[in-house]
Parts: C-alpha cells; structure tokens; sequence
C-alpha cells in the first residue's frame, strides 16, 4: 500500500509500519549475508573456499556453501555439501540465523577454489 499526496512533482509515500516490516525480510538478511561473504572470500587463500559451521542442540555441522536464498518475509537457505560429500539444505527463519563463516580446504584439488560471493551478487541483481 502506498499513498499519495496529491501534489505535483511528489512520489507516492509507504506508510512507515511498512517501511520498518520490509526491512525485517528476508531479502534484506540476504543482502547483508552476501556481502559478509563477499568480504570473507576476499580473505581467502586459493585453496579454501567458504563453509559454514552451525551449533544446534549440542552438535556442530560444518559444511560448504554452495548457494543461497531466501523467501519473503522470513525464510533463508543456504545449500551445501558436508566434507563426505552428502548435499545439506538448511532453511532457517530469520530470527534463528546464527553461523560462523569459516575457510574449508577446497574438495577438488584440481579446481580453483569455488567462490560464491560474486555468483549471489549477481543473482541479486
């Protein structure tokens, strides 16, 4: 819902409860999640790539990010695959997203390091 003033040259105007709950969605969690990996890869040494490493109920899951994305207004996945190389989906709420980003040795010894950061940007675009 937007609304209108009614004078020359002015654009339509949300109201700010609609302000403040479009930015709580989870598109915005998913811009900021993509810069701060942006960032972490630019650290990175050619053999690592980015993972993840979630705490939950007393055991530890550390896998790689291969992707990510999200659904309004609260829902974000992340895919990846485990060090075994069985594929993870992890779909959180926004209010529960807790992670460390962390430097995993690249899987395939004989490719580059897979680099997400710019492949999300992209896709945001």
């Amino acid at each position: 819902m937007e609304y209108h003033l009614g004078l020359p040259g002015t654009k339509p105007v949300k109201p700010i409860q609609q302000v403040l709950a479009e930015n709580q969605y989870a598109s915005k969690f998913y811009e900021q999640i993509v810069r701060m990996i942006c960032d972490f890869e630019k650290e990175l040494d050619p053999d690592h790539e980015v993972g993840a490493r979630l705490v939950s109920f007393g055991q530890a899951v550390q896998f790689h990010i291969q992707g990510l994305s999200y659904q309004n207004p609260s829902l974000i996945t992340f895919y990846g695959y485990l060090e075994s190389g069985a594929k993870v989906e992890l779909i959180q709420h926004v209010s529960q997203i807790s992670f460390l980003l962390m430097s995993l040795p690249k899987q395939e010894q004989n490719e580059p390091a897979r680099r997400i950061g710019f492949q999300l940007k992209e896709k945001n675009s």
